[in-house]
């Protein structure tokens, strides 16, 4: 086997704003595994939250690439990869999960299997997603509600946690008046003080909000957890649910969790923790970073099976370098082709 790296810098269509940080652009590292003449990809992209910048990136995916190429082909170090054999103990999950990703692009790709099945599902997966509000004017988040409603969306997330709280509520008055039959999740991204919380979840359980992620700073779980027995709104941890010993400790103590591929370590881990939380009253949320299509494909392959689904970070993009997914009618889903099913897009728009 050999392996790859490309940088390539992903533009937002529009600054996207969260409570700790506003985002216009972040580089996505590519890994490519080829083997016999077959390649399969992975993506990872740069987080100042979780510490990985560009050269950081390439510096571990070169890494995790170079012990990857020492197994005679792509099975056995996918295997070797989830036995936590191919990785260092200290490689970030991010980086574990791009190298999934390529191995699973590339054994199901040999197999003419997609990665679903090679997960241990049927049929292809679907799911409708979430579209995500940044915190921005009203007047924009009135526009933004109504063009989404009009393209099929039935989930909105919004973003709060600006200066004034009350800017947040009103933002989300005018979101649910100008999509009076979407789903509204809430993400303040730990923005609130636990005296903040219990005073604006009422209120926003009354405005129709169907549940709130990470509402207060992470760091203590079990001040989220008492927050959450307390919450007219279901919780979902984000920031405090990481890897599976912490969704472990958080199990039955909040309603759910976000798993995100790149934050667990991939698609197997997600597994690992829905089988950990089964049967404790916490549900899963399928979550994402801003990031290609590539990027997304492998949590796709995971849709269908959790209660909340949020995977639009392609679609905040200016331009997806990779198609496959699916989500502009806010629906995402599988091609059924071997692999993850995604293929690169040409300057020119065609697909390589």
């Amino acid at each position: 086997m050999k392996t790859g790296l490309r940088t390539v810098r992903l533009e937002l269509a529009e600054p996207l704003r969260i409570s700790r940080a506003t985002m216009s652009a972040r580089d996505a590292v590519w890994l490519s595994v080829e083997h016999d003449g077959v390649t399969g990809h992975g993506e990872a992209v740069t987080s100042a939250f979780y510490r990985l910048d560009t050269r950081t990136l390439e510096r571990l995916i070169a890494a995790v690439g170079r012990s990857l190429v020492r197994f005679g082909d792509p099975e056995s170090a996918l295997q070797a990869l989830w036995a936590g054999e191919a990785a260092g103990a200290c490689t970030p999950p991010a980086v574990t999960a791009a190298a999934e990703a390529a191995l699973l692009d590339l054994v199901g790709k040999r197999a003419e299997q997609p990665v679903h099945r090679l997960l241990g599902a049927g049929g292809h997966p679907v799911a409708a997603t979430a579209r995500t509000i940044g915190i921005t004017s009203l007047t924009d988040a009135a526009a933004q509600a109504r063009r989404l409603a009009a393209s099929g969306f039935e989930i909105i997330k919004v973003k709060a946690g600006s200066t004034d709280p009350e800017d947040d509520v009103e933002r989300v008055r005018i979101i649910r008046d100008t999509a009076p039959r979407a789903r509204i999740l809430l993400d303040p991204n730990g923005a609130w003080t636990t005296a903040q919380a219990e005073a604006l979840l009422p209120r926003y359980a009354d405005l129709g909000v169907e549940a709130v992620e990470q509402p207060v700073a992470p760091g203590d779980p079990r001040a989220l957890g008492a927050l959450a027995e307390r919450s007219p709104l279901p919780v979902i941890a984000d920031e405090d649910a990481v890897g599976l010993e912490d969704v472990r400790r958080l199990a039955g103590r909040v309603q759910g969790v976000n798993v995100k591929l790149a934050k667990c370590g991939g698609a197997l881990a997600a597994l690992r923790i829905a089988e950990a939380i089964a049967g404790s009253g916490t549900e899963l949320m399928l979550g994402c970073l801003t990031a290609s299509s590539l990027g997304l494909a492998p949590a796709v392959h995971l849709a269908g099976r959790t209660r909340w689904t949020d995977l639009d970070g392609h679609l905040l993009l200016a331009r997806d370098p990779w198609t496959g997914i699916g989500g502009e009618d806010g629906i995402v889903r599988t091609t059924g082709l071997p692999g993850l099913g995604v293929q690169e897009v040409t300057a020119l728009g065609q697909v390589a």
